[in-house]
């Protein structure tokens, strides 16, 4: 999908909020139309009160795709991955945000911006963003984890 017609959703906490606004600027420079669903200062705020609106959007299918941030990742990701078909990966280097997209489908892509700086950062989003689903067998794949199902069978082929 070309940059200019998709919009990217963008949110954080208050420990995401600098590298947060350094991936806006970026995902503007590379083209895309950026939704900065907050915070708007880098106040102590709760993670869950800025994940719970994004993952709805791309859950609800508005928008395809979002961009998270907080300190270690994970409490973003958890509220993110309640939602039905929100795939929310923790990236925290090119390679894994590269993979995630590649082998799973990747439509949050979060990281953890105690760990990352910004020239990581960026790199880490434009692997995520330029790296395709390969569909496949991976296909096959993530679509096990949209089933409940699945649960009691685990191991199965």
């Amino acid at each position: 999908m070309p940059a200019s017609s998709e919009t990217i959703l963008i949110a954080s906490d208050h420990a995401g909020f600098e590298l947060k606004e350094t991936l806006e600027a970026e995902l503007k420079s590379l083209g895309y139309a950026v939704q900065d669903l907050g915070p708007s200062t880098d106040a102590s705020i709760d993670y869950a009160d800025f994940a719970h609106p994004l993952a709805k959007r791309v859950s609800d299918g508005e928008n395809r795709r979002g961009v998270l941030l907080c300190g270690t990742g994970l409490g973003m990701s958890y509220t993110a991955n309640r939602y039905p078909h929100v795939r929310a990966a923790v990236a925290w280097a090119p390679e894994i945000a590269a993979l995630a997209r590649e082998h799973n489908d990747a439509n949050v892509l979060v990281l953890p911006a105690r760990f990352v700086g910004a020239e990581e950062g960026r790199a880490i989003l434009k692997a995520w963003l330029d790296t395709p689903f390969a569909g496949g067998r991976h296909a096959r794949r993530v679509a096990k984890i949209e089933r409940e199902d699945d649960a009691e069978d685990v191991g199965g082929g």
